[in-house]
């Protein structure tokens, strides 16, 4: 089911199906997010929870026993019960079932709420553990932004723009292995905060940062100022991704915390980097923010 959110500025549509975000618009109708053509890539913007990327083989380790794990996790895929509603907001819920106990041992609800501001979108991850025992997740955000934004512009005219200088190499995925190798270091931002978007970047994959002193990145176009900021105070590292070979019309912007496995990383889900853990009947909340720029809210 479809759900649409609106404002005096914006309009959103939310999936049901994995509490996806299909559609931010201004009031002109101008589309900020991807719209999943398969060509490309046939998802708009899908919850990774409890996994981020891939298990090594597909697999990993949890309570000391070996289960297949989907990449990304199993959330993006399942349908989310409707809690409350308003005009502007929605929040949304899953709780864990028989068939996600064959992939993740934990009893769980997750849910997602979203809330339309003056400027953009606000959307909030819950996570509660009902086991009786700790429980370990990772978490992350996929949001895909059209690049370019308007005919006759190119994904090479936008840039990166981070809220402040960063010293920091990419860590590199290794597209045969399926993995990220720590040991590689990719792209360097030298005491930048500007990173310049061509095609090549994403040669192998993700682009992924960790250790970042900002918690704001923006997608812009610096001739018009038009783009979208992401602001990801609450997630630990931030991965960029295109489709690798495709040039395609498309960025996506993806906080994390966790990541796919990494070559430094045994298979213990509990083992890997920014994992989180909460304890038996606790609750934790994570907040992400999309801000619309340069467009005609700038003009109120």
């Amino acid at each position: 089911m479809l759900i649409t959110l609106k404002n005096v500025f914006l309009t959103a549509v939310i999936d049901t199906t994995g509490a996806q975000l299909l559609s931010l618009k201004d009031k002109d109708g101008k589309e900020y997010m991807w719209q999943r053509d398969p060509q490309f890539w046939s998802r708009t913007s899908p919850v990774l929870f409890p996994a981020i990327g891939n298990s090594r083989g597909g697999k990993t380790i949890f309570e000391g026993q070996w289960y297949e794990l989907p990449k990304h996790g199993f959330a993006k895929d399942m349908e989310f019960e409707e809690e409350s509603r308003g005009e502007a907001c929605v929040r949304l819920a899953v709780k864990a079932t028989e068939e996600t106990r064959k992939s993740y041992p934990y009893e769980f609800s997750f849910a997602m709420e979203y809330n339309l501001t003056g400027d953009g979108l606000w959307i909030e991850y819950q996570v509660e553990n009902r086991d009786s025992k700790a429980m370990y997740y990772c978490l992350g955000a996929h949001p895909g932004f059209n690049c370019p934004l308007k005919e006759g512009e190119r994904f090479e005219d936008y840039q990166l723009r981070f809220e402040k200088e960063e010293d920091c190499h990419a860590i590199v995925y290794d597209v045969n292995a399926l993995e990220f190798d720590r040991e590689s270091r990719g792209y360097h931002l030298d005491h930048e905060s500007v990173l310049s978007l061509r095609y090549p970047l994403f040669d192998s994959d993700a682009i992924y940062f960790e250790n970042l002193n900002s918690k704001t990145v923006s997608l812009i176009h610096p001739a018009t100022g038009r783009g979208v900021e992401v602001l990801f105070g609450d997630f630990a590292s931030v991965a960029f991704w295109t489709p690798m070979g495709k040039e395609a019309p498309f960025l996506c912007v993806e906080p994390w915390i966790g990541s796919a496995i990494c070559s430094d990383e045994d298979d213990q889900f509990a083992h890997k980097h920014d994992v989180q853990r909460l304890e038996s009947g606790q609750k934790k909340s994570y907040r992400l923010g999309i801000r619309i720029l340069g467009g005609l809210l700038d003009k109120e």
